[in-house]
């Protein structure tokens, strides 16, 4: 399976801007510039992407591991904080909730760490990729 998404940037790297294209059309055009990506400025940036990539691979692997086991997750909820530092990600940190029925706080936790160091993108950041269980 491949996928694809494109970028296009116009003009230096501090004024430009530019936009991004994913095959869905999800993102289409979205912007993003020095501004959405250094300070807090509207539009997306690579970074919030990644975030966003990892919450979702992370969830959906610890779903099909707690499915695996015999359990239906009523409901999974995951944030992820990418850190940039010095021009590269250097953490993604996770953090994950969830309701499953009958599913120890043990297991839940055996399953998590399966995700956490099996989901595509976790396997694919050479950053330091932490986590923990919200209560």
């Amino acid at each position: 399976m491949k996928r694809t998404s494109s970028a296009v940037w116009n003009g230096s790297g501090k004024e430009g801007s530019g936009n991004l294209t994913t095959q869905s059309n999800t993102l289409n055009k979205t912007p993003y510039s020095y501004v959405s990506r250094f300070e807090n400025g509207a539009g997306t940036n690579p970074e919030e992407l990644v975030a966003a990539a990892h919450a979702g691979c992370f969830t959906m692997k610890l779903s099909f591991l707690l499915g695996a086991a015999g359990f239906t997750p009523t409901s999974l909820e995951t944030s992820c904080t990418v850190d940039l530092e010095n021009g590269a990600i250097v953490t993604s940190h996770l953090v994950v909730k969830g309701v499953v029925p009958n599913c120890s706080a043990e297991d839940f936790k055996k399953h998590a760490e399966d995700a956490k160091a099996n989901c595509p993108i976790s396997k694919s950041l050479t950053a330091a990729v932490t986590m923990e269980i919200a209560s």
